[in-house]
């Protein structure tokens, strides 16, 4: 990937030989590095490591060159050289030594370094993304099928990327013959510099024939990522800092990316300006619009940026004014990359990150934008579009379900490729279930029902129907709560995990109420779940456990100073008759003693115990004292019961 466009914050210093020379060579090397001449410092910096230096500093800048170039193997070389060198680095090291491993196919190894780096960077998000989600492989892997994947047949041995459609035309960048008399290549790439090319799409979005775009657009630097309104007749599109003749650079002289805007005029793009939130100082890029076109969103590294790029929005005024940028936040930005964003007639996200877990370098991730602007769960978008190097610059019809995106994975023609792919729907199922009074089995109407994510994120909330009924729509394979709530009940929540086919999954829920409407002859225990009271065995004193039951029994008596109570207590029928009616007799009254010593007058209670003399089912043992019942069976006999008289 060229991170020309990928937006990347390096931080940059110098170090120091002790010959002359070599102080020189790597000046040099420092000053191209800092320029973003990756090529240049490269080949410096492995001169020098060949002949037997070696520095941290070094093997940092080489591992970081063939890193944000997507030489993955080359940057494990190197950021193996100053893992060796080093026993602690700091955690972005860590992180992109792991990716690295993980693109190479090296698993194993990328799993110990990222334990590394999760021990490091507990803070980091994209840490705690991945100690939430040990499956993310897995759940990648999955979602094999969803794509037909081909190569796009535009592509040449040049970089090859970005997608947009506009009247019947595929517009893309590309670094082939745009070379012209006196153009340098570019010294990070060693290729020349992109401009927009075009190439007729049929109904299938098979594209052919590509051509030089609007040379009113194109110039002698970068010019990728266009987006285009509705009706054909706005663009916005990326470029390096370059307008009517005249070059900009930030502090350190370095030419960085804007957004600029151009009208269509007698089929040509005219009045190229630059959008007002762009800056000198720092990159903005990538732009793409919402449905409504009232939205626009793109990269960038600005000041309050939380990783090295992140996605952000700014809104499109009727006037044509723009208002003030606003980050997306923690939900879609990490650490890490966010970059290339695409909006779907339908409102789903697509970008590039190399933030939240994948499959290595960039993989395209998508999430939903809900109707008050906040985002659905971050999903990757499977391993037949992502693969263990650079995808980005995905493109999308909602109603076709074509569209292409760009890779630099192995098979490719050049650098970087498009593909043309065409996408099936995503496994869904229906989730829905029954919410019911515990105790009496009655349906709860209108009880309110939410979905959350693996997180525990709520993601959807529906209100249940006069049945108690609800339903959600949701995704194969994936892990999801259901939580329900209603007034005078304790809210019940479940996890459960999805299938990986298409069906149903049914989650029904039976709530407690908080409000007990009880009557003369009610056991009083059931209102808050208590079936015994626990004695230890053979004895007759109350129980640390059994304590805090009776506290629920002690409270309602208190909040109801006219109810009385009869105490029973039973026993399964193991031992003898007459030793059961003794022993709970005598737990009767050690119940009757602990709420009387509460404060609760002896007039209000009274009790007994009944041994085994009311079984509640066929697990009777006289007259050998023998049974074939099981534990659950002899436990329902053993109870406590708390009579209202």
């Amino acid at each position: 990937m060229r991170n020309t466009i990928l937006i990347t914050i390096l931080s940059l210093s110098f170090f120091s030989w002790n010959a002359h020379a070599q102080k020189a060579k790597v000046s040099a090397a420092n000053k191209n590095y800092s320029n973003y001449a990756y090529v240049d410092a490269i080949q410096t910096y492995e001169r020098l490591a060949n002949k037997g230096y070696a520095s941290a500093e070094m093997f940092q800048k080489l591992g970081n060159a063939y890193y944000f170039n997507a030489d993955f193997e080359k940057a494990a070389q190197w950021y193996e050289k100053l893992y060796q060198m080093q026993s602690e680095l700091e955690p972005e090291y860590y992180y992109r030594y792991a990716q690295s491993l993980k693109s190479i196919g090296k698993t194993k190894e990328a799993a110990q370094v990222l334990a590394k780096f999760e021990g490091k960077a507990s803070n980091d998000s994209r840490a705690k993304r991945l100690q939430n989600n040990t499956d993310y492989l897995e759940e990648i892997k999955a979602n094999i099928g969803i794509y037909t994947i081909e190569n796009a047949g535009i592509n040449s041995r040049f970089s090859d990327y970005g997608s947009a459609v506009v009247d019947n035309k595929l517009v893309f960048a590309s670094a082939r013959d745009t070379g012209g008399v006196g153009q340098r290549k570019h010294s990070w790439t060693g290729e020349h510099f992109t401009n927009l090319y075009a190439a007729g799409v049929n109904g299938d979005l098979i594209p052919s024939d590509p051509k030089r775009y609007d040379a009113n657009v194109n110039s002698k630097f970068h010019e990728a990522t266009p987006v285009f309104t509705k009706d054909a007749k706005t663009m916005y599109f990326t470029r390096n800092n370059y307008l009517d003749g005249k070059k900009g650079k930030d502090a350190n002289k370095v030419t960085l990316l804007k957004i600029y805007k151009a009208t269509l005029v007698n089929e040509r793009w005219t009045n190229v300006i630059e959008l007002p939130f762009n800056s000198d100082q720092y990159s903005t890029a990538h732009p793409a619009l919402s449905p409504d076109e009232q939205i626009l969103y793109f990269a960038s590294n600005r000041p309050g940026t939380l990783g090295q790029s992140d996605l952000y929005k700014v809104a499109i005024n009727s006037d044509g004014t723009f208002g003030q940028p606003i980050n997306l936040g923690t939900e879609i930005n990490t650490e890490g990359r966010e970059t290339f964003p695409f909006v779907t007639n339908d409102n789903q996200l697509y970008f590039a990150s190399d933030g939240h877990p994948g499959l290595g370098g960039l993989d395209i991730f998508t999430a939903k934008i809900n109707t008050d602007g906040s985002f659905g769960e971050v999903e990757n978008d499977g391993a037949e579009v992502n693969s263990p190097k650079d995808d980005f610059g995905y493109y999308r019809d909602s109603e076709t379900n074509r569209g292409f995106f760009t890779s630099n994975r192995e098979g490719g023609l050049g650098s970087d490729d498009i593909y043309r792919f065409t996408s099936k729907s995503r496994c869904k199922q229906l989730l829905k279930g029954q919410i019911t009074d515990s105790a009496t089995g009655e349906f709860l109407a209108r009880a309110t029902v939410t979905l959350l994510n693996k997180q525990y994120k709520e993601i959807a909330t529906t209100t249940a129907d006069t049945q108690g009924n609800y339903t959600f729509t949701i995704d194969c394979r994936r892990t999801y709560s259901v939580r329900a709530q209603q007034k005078d009940y304790t809210p019940k929540e479940t996890k459960i995990k999805i299938a990986a086919t298409s069906g149903e999954t049914v989650v029904d829920l039976q709530l407690e109420s908080t409000v007990c409407k009880v009557a003369i002859g009610d056991d009083l225990g059931k209102c808050f779940g208590i079936k015994m009271i626990y004695f230890d065995l053979d004895k007759s004193n109350i129980r640390g456990e059994a304590a805090l039951d009776l506290e629920k029994i002690l409270d309602a008596l208190q909040q109801h100073p006219t109810m009385k109570l009869d105490i029973r207590s039973h026993t399964d029928c193991r031992q003898t008759a007459k030793y059961n009616m003794a022993l709970s007799d005598r737990r009767a009254k050690a119940t009757i003693a602990w709420l009387n010593a509460k404060g609760i007058d002896k007039s209000r209670l009274t009790g007994k115990g009944y041994g085994e003399s009311q079984l509640v089912n066929d697990c009777g043992c006289e007259p050998t004292n023998a049974s074939t019942c099981s534990e659950e069976q002899h436990q329902m006999n053993r109870r406590s019961e708390f009579i209202i008289t």
